[in-house]
């Protein structure tokens, strides 16, 4: 059975970091791109980083650009968002995407339940 679980969400104050983790299991996480994605109230969802299979490669949006990091270790199956000095226009569901990238798992996309960040004083 497929799960992507978030967490590490929850309320900071303006300027603070949180730390969002994605634990995966059901697949062979070290083939899919893994992507965090947010959806703010009444906003569409938007990507905020990628990180390739092998974690060589990352994307972020140029809103969260030199304030948040992606990161992933293959070996616990676990994707990583270090969130710094946010902002309240951070806030928003934040949800963790897989993505196959060839193969067996080509075309295979998962998502998780989403965790809520709260940026607010």
């Amino acid at each position: 059975q497929v799960q992507l679980v978030e967490s590490g969400g929850g309320l900071v104050q303006p300027g603070g970091s949180l730390r969002l983790s994605c634990a995966a299991s059901g697949f062979t996480f070290s083939s899919y791109t893994m992507t965090w994605y947010r959806q703010a109230p009444g906003k569409e969802r938007e990507l905020v980083a990628s990180i390739t299979s092998s974690g060589v490669f990352t994307n972020y949006a140029d809103s969260v650009k030199g304030r948040f990091t992606i990161n992933r270790e293959n070996a616990k199956n676990t994707v990583y968002l270090q969130m710094n000095s946010l902002k309240p226009e951070d806030t928003a569901v934040y949800y963790c995407n897989a993505a196959g990238v060839g193969g067996i798992d080509r075309g295979k996309n998962y998502w998780g339940q989403g965790t809520q960040v709260t940026v607010s004083s």
